[in-house]
Formats: C-alpha cells, structure tokens, sequence
C-alpha cells in the first residue's frame, strides 16, 4: 500500500524557523490587524516562484498599481490591490465582493478599465466580464517577500485542496497563492470571500493558519458564515472600531466562533462585553455605615459595682430558696 503523504508536513529544517513552530506563532492578538477597505482587486499574473520581492514593480501589476496610487484621492472606495498566480490567464481582473472577473485586460488597456470601472464605477467599455460565484480562498505564498509566507502557505493550500477534494467541493471553491496581504509574522496568511449568513459577500483575513485549521474553516466560516475568533485578523468595509467588537455583533449578519485565544493579551480592565472589572480612575469609593458598638457592656466592673452585684445576686437566691421550702412544707 502507498504512503500516504502528509500534507501537514513541513521540513524540520525550516519549520522552527519559519514554519509553524516558530516562536512568534501565537505571540499576539491578531484582530483587527487590517486596515479599512470596500473593494479588492486581484490581477492574475505569472506564478508565484516569478514573481519579484515587489511584484508591483512589473508589468501589468506596475501599471494597477502606479495608477491606483495616482488616482487614489479620485476612488469612490478605499481599495487594496493584490497579485494571483493566472494559470493561463494573465490579464483577467478579479474584484471583490462585486464578484466580477474581467477578462483579458492588455497593458494599453489598464489606463481606460481603471477609469471606467475603479475610478467612475461604470462598466468596462470592452465588455469582456463574467460574473463570479462560489467561494474563493486566496493564500499568501510570496516566497520572494517572506520566506515565511514561503513555507507555510503552500502546506496550508494543499490541506485546502485535499479537503475540497475529499468533501466534493471542488465547483464551489476556487483556491489561488496571491501577493503579500500585509504582516508576515502572521504566517499562514489568507483571505476568504464567500457568503455571509445572510447571504453577502465578505472577505474575512485569517492569521496564524495551520493546515490543521483548514477543516474548521470550511466548516464554519465557508459553510456558516461563522468567525472563526482565535485566528481572524479582520473583515472588509469594517472600520478599526467596529472591528475591535466583532466578537459582540457582526453588522452584516455573521456570527462568531468564540474560543479562548491561544495568546492572551489583555487583562481584567479590558472587561467584558463593556463592562470592566477594575475601578474607575476618578470614581470615588462610596462611604460605608459603621455598625456602632456596644463595648459598654463589655467594660470591666470597678470594685464597688462587684460587691453591689454579688449582694443582689445573693438576694435572689435567698428568694428563690425560700419559695421552694414554702412550697414543699404547704
């Protein structure tokens, strides 16, 4: 029988280092590590083992990205621009979450697709579109930017494939390497669009991914539109604040996985659900009601109170046996 292979595997060598060993794997809280944005856009170049360090500094990628960073002020939508690896089809432009792939876009063209659909928000004049479904699930294998991104992402892109496979997903999912998405140190990196609960496009950044990840995420936040907490670093058209307390609601209708993060950065003033345990900083403690005590009836008895005391209780006794005799003698 053949071995199996395993794809959770990582060469020793490398995995302390820069696999998923390292130690700077869980070292932080991860969420809200992506800044606010409304529109991707992934232009298909190349593999990834061509790709230069700076992979906007080529090509079709340089021209997006030159008139990305002139225009910017002109967008009606904060937009992040990433390279996929095009398996024969360099030149197609996917965006997201409008979920529309433009087909066969030359270098003469950029200028005039950036203006009509990026800039305007109108369609491309050429024409040449198809619209998008299922989920798409773009892992960081830069090699070139990050060794890290290097070693882990394509362990964790083979645990996808294997279990796309295995569950007959494979027309629903469609895996693509991509460019750096930003932070290495968070190693596996990765972005998932895919419906949320209520049936929107979202695109949610995970951090920290093992390939022993990888079920749980098509469980969950593929199939349900579930958060998954310990490893999410961030959703699209979130800004910082909102992001901060997606564990409490998520506006657009997802719900949250909560589990115990495997690296605990906070403390008890950071309170829960708004509420903080430690005391305010000009709040004034409430003044509390002494019981008065009654320590008279505690004083010890000067040398007169005795003797009056003794004779007293000397008299009643008297009393009390007399009344017995009286009684036993009738």
């Amino acid at each position: 029988m053949a071995e199996v292979e395993n794809v959770n595997s990582v060469p020793a060598s490398e995995d302390t280092e820069y696999g998923f060993k390292r130690p700077e794997m869980y070292s932080t809280n991860i969420a809200n590590s992506i800044t606010s944005y409304g529109r991707h856009v992934f232009v298909l170049y190349k593999t990834p083992e061509a790709w230069l360090s700076h992979i906007e500094e080529e090509g079709l990628p340089q021209r997006f990205a030159t008139l990305l960073k002139d225009s910017k002020s002109d967008l009606l939508v904060q937009t992040k621009l990433n390279v996929c690896e095009g398996g024969g089809s360099d030149g197609d432009v996917l965006i997201f979450p409008d979920m529309i792939r433009y087909k066969g876009i030359k270098d003469t063209e950029v200028e005039g697709f950036f203006e009509d659909v990026l800039v305007n928000g109108k369609p491309w004049r050429s024409g040449r579109q198809e619209e998008l479904s299922g989920t798409f699930v773009f892992v960081c294998t830069h090699a070139s930017r990050d060794k890290r991104c290097g070693v882990c992402g394509p362990v964790i892109l083979e645990r996808f494939k294997k279990e796309i496979g295995s569950r007959g997903l494979t027309n629903q999912i469609t895996l693509k390497r991509c460019s750096h998405v930003g932070q290495h140190k968070y190693a596996g990196n990765l972005i998932i669009y895919s419906p949320d609960s209520a049936g929107k496009i979202t695109g949610n950044w995970y951090g920290y991914v093992t390939p022993d990840d990888v079920p749980e995420l098509l469980d969950q936040q593929i199939a349900k539109g579930e958060i998954i907490q310990r490893i999410w670093r961030g959703q699209m058209s979130l800004p910082g604040g909102e992001a901060e307390k997606v564990h409490e609601v998520i506006p657009n209708g997802n719900r949250v996985v909560e589990e115990e993060s495997k690296a605990f950065t906070g403390g008890c003033c950071q309170g829960s659900n708004g509420v903080s345990c430690c005391q305010e900083e000009n709040s004034k403690p409430k003044p509390i009601k002494k019981e008065e005590k009654c320590t008279k009836w505690f004083q010890p008895l000067d040398k007169e109170e005795y003797y009056i005391g003794a004779a007293a209780v000397g008299a009643v006794a008297t009393i009390a046996m007399a009344y017995t005799f009286f009684k036993r003698s009738g």
